[in-house]
C-alpha cells in the first residue's frame, strides 16, 4: 500500500511539472490601446507562455511567425499611423497580412516560418525567457498592426520570422528602418534599439553557421517598424533557394537564441 501511495505521488508531481512547463495564456487585441484601432483584422488571440527554467530572466519576448492570416491579403490597413505613404510604395495602405512565398520545393514559407517560431519559442523558455507566441498554429487572425500592438503591450521586444521571394540562397539579414522615416513617430523613439536588436540576431545566426547576406541588413519600409513601442525586428532567414530541413530549423533558432542573449547582455 506504501509503494501504491509513493506511485501515485509521483505520477501527480509528474503530472502537475508537464502541467506547469506548458502553462499558457490566451491574449486578444485590446482596441482601446494605442494604434489598435488602425487594425483590421484582430479576432485572433496570441498565447503567452510562462518559463518554468530554474533561472528566469523576466524578459518576454514576443516570437512572431510571418504570414498565415486567412484573407489577409484581401484587406488593406495603414501603412503608418499618421497615415502617411509606404516610403517604399508611395501608397498609404498594404496588404494586412501578405500570404507568403512557396519554396523551391513547394513547401509554405507559413509552415516553415512557423517550424523557426516553434523551435526558438522552446530554447526561450528553457532558457528563462517568457514568450508571447503572436501565431501559434497554421492561422491566426490578428493582421500586422494587432501582431505589433500585442507585442508593444505584452512584451519587452519583438521578433518577426520571414524568408526572402529571391530564389539565389541569399543568405539572412534584418529589415532596418529608412533613412526618410526616421523621424516619425514612433520610430524616432525606437529605430536605434530595433537596429541593434537586428544587428544583434544577425551575429548570433552568423555564429551559429547561417548565412548573412551583405552587411547583415536592408532598409525597408514595414508596418512592424512603423508601430513599434518597443524593441522590434524583422529578420529573413534565407529565401526560396534556402535549406528549410529540420535540422536549418534547429540551426536557424539556436542563431535567434544566441543573437537575443547578445543583445540582453547574457552571453
Amino acid at each position: 500500500m506504501r509503494r501504491f501511495k509513493v506511485a501515485f505521488t509521483a505520477v501527480v508531481m509528474s503530472l502537475c511539472m508537464g502541467i506547469t512547463a506548458f502553462a499558457s495564456t490566451e491574449i486578444g487585441l485590446n482596441l482601446n490601446w494605442k494604434y489598435a484601432s488602425n487594425s483590421k483584422i484582430n479576432t485572433g488571440k496570441a498565447t503567452l507562455y510562462t518559463s518554468d527554467a530554474g533561472s528566469k530572466k523576466n524578459i518576454t519576448v514576443a516570437v512572431d511567425a510571418g504570414h498565415g492570416t486567412q484573407g489577409g491579403e484581401s484587406v488593406k490597413v495603414l501603412s503608418h499611423p499618421d497615415g502617411t505613404e509606404c516610403s517604399d510604395t508611395h501608397e498609404t495602405t498594404e496588404m494586412a497580412v501578405p500570404q507568403g512565398m512557396t519554396f523551391t520545393d513547394k513547401v509554405s514559407e507559413t509552415s516553415v516560418n512557423l517550424a523557426v517560431a516553434e523551435r526558438f519559442k522552446d530554447r526561450l523558455l528553457a532558457d528563462g525567457y517568457d514568450v508571447l507566441m503572436i501565431r501559434d498554429g497554421d492561422d491566426v487572425q490578428l493582421d500586422n498592426i494587432a501582431r505589433t500592438v500585442l507585442a508593444n503591450n505584452k512584451a519587452d521586444c519583438h521578433i518577426t520570422i520571414h524568408f526572402d521571394t529571391t530564389n539565389s540562397d541569399k543568405g539572412a539579414y534584418y529589415i532596418s528602418v529608412p533613412d526618410d522615416i526616421k523621424s516619425m513617430e514612433p520610430i524616432s523613439d525606437y529605430w536605434r534599439k530595433s537596429d541593434k536588436l537586428g544587428d544583434s540576431l544577425v551575429s548570433g545566426l552568423k555564429d551559429a553557421g547561417t548565412k548573412i547576406y551583405g552587411s547583415g541588413d536592408v532598409s525597408a519600409d514595414f508596418v512592424q517598424s512603423a508601430y513599434s513601442t518597443i524593441a522590434s525586428a524583422v529578420v529573413q532567414l534565407g529565401d526560396r533557394a534556402s535549406d528549410h530541413s529540420d535540422e536549418a530549423c534547429d540551426r536557424y533558432a539556436d542563431g535567434l537564441l544566441a543573437g537575443l542573449n547578445m543583445y540582453y547582455g547574457f552571453s
